[in-house]
């Protein structure tokens, strides 16, 4: 019967309607993550869950970025959900590296930017990855490195490039993530980035660039003058 209907289904079909009729406009991020959790929690109100979230991780991205084991630490939210809040933040990084794949990195500089900050600006522990170019600096592979603590990823200078002669690449741009946000390089980012550069250059390999990304922005290693 209607009347036994659960008060939720009503705003359920509400907050559905009002994304319908206007898309995001008008809705709070706790709406759109109630709209996330809605496919993955039928039965339940989610609002105060959507809220939560928001209070433990400080923002949506930072939700959808989070690990699933920090998730499964709120109360309500299963591996299940997990892994559905995890999907928005892949499709999120694969809709902003098709900006990038196909093309001339080096002329596509600002798509670059948009996708490795999508990828990694949200990371709560560092993450460090390699582009790996051809001879056109188009993207050949964009491969995962390392996984660290907040402040360190173990990094190997000569099996990275190691890892570019197997793909027959002429140039790499390095890129991790600062998870404290600010994105000044460190010594040791320094340190590493010139032992890769030195160990690529007598093997034709050059690296284009190093990125940290940090909260709000991307520092380069070359507009800052350090390679």
């Amino acid at each position: 019967m209607e009347a036994d209907k659960p008060h939720y289904h009503g705003h359920r079909d509400r907050l559905r309607a009002r994304f319908s009729e206007a898309g995001g406009k008008g809705l709070a991020d706790y709406e759109i993550l109630e709209l996330i959790l809605f496919r993955a929690i039928p039965q339940r109100d989610v609002k105060p869950l959507a809220k939560d979230l928001l209070a433990r991780f400080g923002d949506l991205g930072r939700v959808c970025a989070a690990r699933p084991d920090q998730l499964t630490e709120i109360k309500g939210i299963s591996e299940k959900v997990a892994l559905e809040l995890n999907l928005f933040q892949e499709v999120a990084t694969r809709i902003a590296r098709e900006q990038v794949s196909g093309r001339a990195v080096i002329s596509s500089w600002s798509a670059l930017l948009d996708y490795v900050r999508t990828a990694l600006q949200n990371a709560s522990t560092e993450e460090f990855r390699v582009l790996f170019l051809d001879k056109k600096n188009r993207l050949l592979a964009d491969e995962f490195q390392a996984r660290g603590t907040v402040d360190h990823a173990p990094v190997y200078p000569r099996e990275i490039i190691k890892r570019a002669i197997a793909l027959d690449a002429s140039a790499i741009i390095l890129v991790h993530n600062h998870p404290s946000g600010d994105p000044t390089p460190s010594h040791a980012d320094i340190d590493m980035t010139r032992q890769v550069v030195e160990i690529g250059k007598p093997l034709s390999i050059v690296v284009h660039d190093h990125l940290v990304v940090g909260r709000d922005k991307v520092a380069s290693f070359k507009q800052l003058g350090l390679m």
